[in-house]
């Protein structure tokens, strides 16, 4: 397995070098690691790796649009709703979520969804490596290394529980706020 070039990478990219056009990340497939400047909780170390994600998804959906590009993008500039690293990361900051639009969808509102943004911009850096079906990959890394931000497959980590509980909590708080427009 070539972990190496997430947990140890040659570079790490930032919000700004990501989001300009053109863009350094590839529209392939790939295998995608976070780590952070400063971390999002105090139990969490700052500059190692802390999360792992991949494009496309699964390999059911082969037809998917998704890729690197898109993805990585979408997680510096989405919202909480089509981003779990982004409810995560917001869930550990004590952002409030809020059900928004028909109140199925829960984000961070407008605000609070900007005050991530620029929390990714001045903390999160991104690497990637590109392959063909990544979701392989994904599964041996949770197995093998310690990643507390992934809660998918991942309940043997130290942090799951704690990490579980708090974005429990944020859902529960938001179906008992008005629904946000």
């Amino acid at each position: 397995m070539e972990a190496t070039a997430l947990v140890s990478p040659e570079r790490l990219w930032s919000a700004h070098e990501v989001l300009m056009r053109p863009s350094p990340v590839p529209a392939a497939a790939g295998v995608y690691g976070w780590r952070f400047e400063q971390p999002p909780h105090p139990d969490l170390d700052a500059g190692r790796l802390l999360y792992v994600g991949i494009a496309p998804r699964y390999m059911a959906n082969r037809t998917s649009t998704q890729n690197l590009r898109k993805r990585v993008r979408y997680h510096y500039r989405g919202n909480a709703a089509g981003s779990t690293l982004r409810l995560t990361l917001g869930c550990l900051l004590g952002l409030e979520l809020r059900r928004v639009g028909s109140g199925k969808r829960m984000t961070f509102g407008k605000s609070g969804e900007a005050t991530l943004t620029q929390w990714m911009a001045d903390n999160a850096r991104v690497c990637w490596i590109e392959r063909d079906e990544p979701w392989a990959m994904e599964s041996q890394l949770i197995s093998r290394l310690d990643l507390p931000l992934n809660l998918d497959q991942n309940r043997h980590n130290a942090f799951h529980s704690r990490l579980k509980e708090l974005r429990a909590q944020a859902r529960q708080r938001a179906r008992e706020l008005p629904i946000s427009s």
